[in-house]
């Protein structure tokens, strides 16, 4: 997915980007980039990998270099940011949270009209370079946003940082955040609230869908107003989002709980306990000890000094070792027990199969499975949450294809929670890796505790709601 960072402020900003942008390490696996701009140095950029480090060690012994009241930083699933473009409109550096359905499309076309490209993101079109190359097909930056976000297909949130402040334009729907925060001598933009409050920002609002501001030290000026339709990612909530971080004022931790204790108040198996699977898993599983009224227990830990992200590997092996590697189960706790697990989704069912034996191995005497979300049946073409390159690597898929013939075949019937097909599904998938039960959240549970309308809710990856 991705998530960046920017500030502008009357003193050095430095500092509170370079933090700032640590700040949005969980949403991203592969690049982290900085830029920043001097009255006298002008602009200043560098760019690491993350696929071997952090994000903090990479970019502590650089820092010296920077200097500037303004900056935007970014940590990135792929392509290297930020990108520094010169053209009619002046000088800019631009970092994108960004999935472009339609970008070989698109580069063909700029590419027929004479228009090239200079950076590649694993031998192809970097999406920066290209969003900040429909921005230059405008009179001026708004013009030019405005025709970025009409013609990208999927979705685009962006910073661009100028001579005289920061411009932030938001995905036309919203389905990415920005946040805005006020300090005591400027401003701070991030895709996560949860940077705000250790560099003593605090959170003002969220952009619009569509929404376009200038930010300078001074204040904000709104350059395009906000649309009225929003779909934004329920996944923020479900399992990228940061507990501390909150979207369009509603909590990830609150929202966590609140889907949690729905769960718990419904089910009726009975258990001993209820643990989380660490990290985004924990907030349900509080949240359903309190419906359910059963204790919550630490059953399982991670072990996070050298294992902090089971997506980080490139290679689809090593990431199922890491997952397997970084979480280690206590089984004191799990021997003889009839134990609830919570976790925030199944994608493939790679880690669920590890888990699942490693609490029988420890003495569990039952394993029961609940999860954050309704079944994931159709892959995102909007916000790249996973590393799937086909939706045949959702399990649900696989398990329809077995049933129906086809993967493709009668799909809606296996998204309405209560139908044969569901049903059916449900306990497939439980009967493949041996779990005594097995549950998933409603959509309407999942709404509900988000707290917003449906409508302005992304369910695609559930439901294939999204048409936009």
């Amino acid at each position: 997915m991705g998530g960046f960072f920017g500030c502008t402020k009357t003193s050095n900003c430095v500092t509170d980007l370079f933090y700032g942008t640590d700040y949005n390490s969980h949403l991203g696996t592969k690049r982290g980039g900085m830029a920043t701009y001097d009255k006298q140095a002008g602009f200043i950029r560098s760019i690491h990998s993350l696929e071997n480090s952090y994000f903090r060690t990479k970019f502590e012994s650089v820092l010296p270099r920077f200097k500037g009241n303004s900056g935007i930083g970014v940590i990135s699933d792929n392509d290297s940011q930020p990108i520094v473009v010169n053209s009619h409109l002046g000088k800019f550096a631009i970092v994108t949270v960004a999935k472009i359905q339609n970008i070989e499309e698109l580069e063909k076309e700029l590419l027929d009209n004479h228009i090239h490209f200079a950076e590649t993101s694993s031998g192809s079109t970097n999406p920066s370079e290209l969003v900040a190359t429909l921005i230059n097909e405008g009179t001026d930056f708004t013009e030019g946003i405005r025709i970025a976000q009409d013609r990208i297909k999927g979705s685009c949130s962006m910073l661009l940082l100028t001579s005289d402040g920061i411009i932030a334009a938001r995905d036309r729907l919203g389905r990415t955040p920005i946040v805005i925060g006020k300090g005591k001598d400027g401003y701070a933009l991030s895709s996560e609230s949860s940077a705000f409050p250790n560099l003593g920002y605090e959170s003002l609002r969220d952009l619009g869908p569509g929404e376009i501001v200038k930010v300078t030290p001074e204040g904000i000026e709104q350059l395009g107003e906000p649309n009225k339709e929003m779909q934004i990612c329920s996944f923020l909530w479900v399992y990228y989002g940061f507990p501390t971080s909150s979207y369009e004022g509603i909590n990830v931790e609150h929202a966590r709980n609140v889907s949690g204790e729905l769960m718990g108040m419904k089910d009726e198996t009975e258990v001993d306990c209820v643990c989380g699977i660490p990290d985004s898993g924990v907030g349900m599983a509080l949240g359903y000890a309190v419906g359910k009224g059963v204790p919550y227990r630490r059953c399982v830990c991670k072990y996070t000094p050298t294992w902090p992200r089971s997506f980080t590997p490139s290679e689809q092996s090593m990431r199922d070792l890491v997952a397997k590697m970084k979480l280690i189960p206590n089984p004191t706790l799990i021997k003889d027990k009839r134990v609830v697990f919570c976790d925030d989704s199944i994608v493939r069912g790679t880690q669920l199969k590890d888990n699942v034996h490693t609490f029988y191995e420890c003495g569990a005497k039952e394993v029961h499975i609940r999860i954050a979300c309704p079944p994931l049946v159709y892959g995102c073409k909007y916000v790249g949450f996973t590393s799937s390159k086909s939706d045949m690597e959702l399990i649900t898929r696989r398990i329809i294809g077995e049933l129906e013939g086809d993967p493709n075949k009668n799909l809606e019937a296996y998204t309405k929670t209560g139908t044969p097909e569901y049903n059916t599904l449900v306990q497939k998938i439980a009967d493949r890796f041996g779990i005594d039960s097995l549950k998933f959240s409603t959509i309407e549970d999942l709404v509900a505790a988000i707290g917003l309308p449906k409508e302005c809710i992304c369910t695609h990856c559930f439901d294939g709601s999204s048409h936009y």
